[in-house]
């Protein structure tokens, strides 16, 4: 399980850091070049033209994020989740909370962490009439809790748990040798995933729904 999730991640990574790397500054050059055109030509041509690499340089970044996280590793893991939130403003209220004494984790951990809440965030956008997520991070000496909370219309994890959505957030889960649970929020309103992490790798996989 293990292997094939690193194996998917290098691929995504390889073709998304050719998307980010290629595309998207080729389209860079390119708006660079139209903004030296002569401002004498044709003005309403010359605004179709940015418009369109506008979108064009947007949906190549939008390709790359949805591949892997490419600059991931270099801003860390709660930019990255804070740069989410600001993309999907205008779909969700999202709140991130990371308490104090909170450490850059490895590269790994970070990857598959920001999968989950991207999952997540997307199966309630999808599939729920929530309208606030609360995303919740805190070292401890021994591991680290995450908390992913909805105000949603929450569900039946024995009904759902062979979707796509579920079974991709498990695996990932997995894969850090880390525990989860489910539960219900808000008088059994609205969904919660709580997640521990061990820091040193050192205790086994478990699955709750208690």
């Amino acid at each position: 399980m293990l292997e094939n999730i690193k194996a998917q991640e290098e691929e995504r990574k390889r073709i998304a850091v050719m998307i980010h790397d290629d595309i998207g500054n080729r389209l860079n050059i390119l708006s660079l070049w139209l903004n030296n055109l002569d401002t004498q030509g044709d003005e309403l041509i010359k605004k179709n033209i940015y418009g369109q690499m506008s979108s064009l340089i947007d949906a190549a970044r939008s390709i790359s994020h949805s591949l892997y996280p490419v600059n991931l590793e270099s801003v860390g893991l709660v930019l990255y989740v804070e740069e989410l939130i600001a993309n999907l403003s205008h779909k969700i209220n999202i709140s991130l909370q990371v308490m104090q004494g909170y450490e850059k984790k490895d590269l790994f951990v970070e990857v598959q962490l920001y999968r989950i809440i991207q999952e997540f965030t997307t199966n309630v956008i999808k599939h729920s009439d929530a309208t606030d997520i609360w995303i919740y991070m805190k070292d401890y000496p021994d591991n680290m809790a995450v908390v992913i909370s909805d105000n949603g219309q929450g569900f039946e994890y024995e009904d759902v748990k062979k979707g796509m959505g579920i079974k991709n957030i498990e695996s990932r889960i997995k894969s850090m040798n880390a525990t989860h649970k489910w539960k219900k929020t808000f008088s059994n309103k609205g969904s919660r995933l709580i997640i521990k992490i061990p820091k040193y790798h050192e205790f086994p996989n478990q699955t709750s729904t208690d």
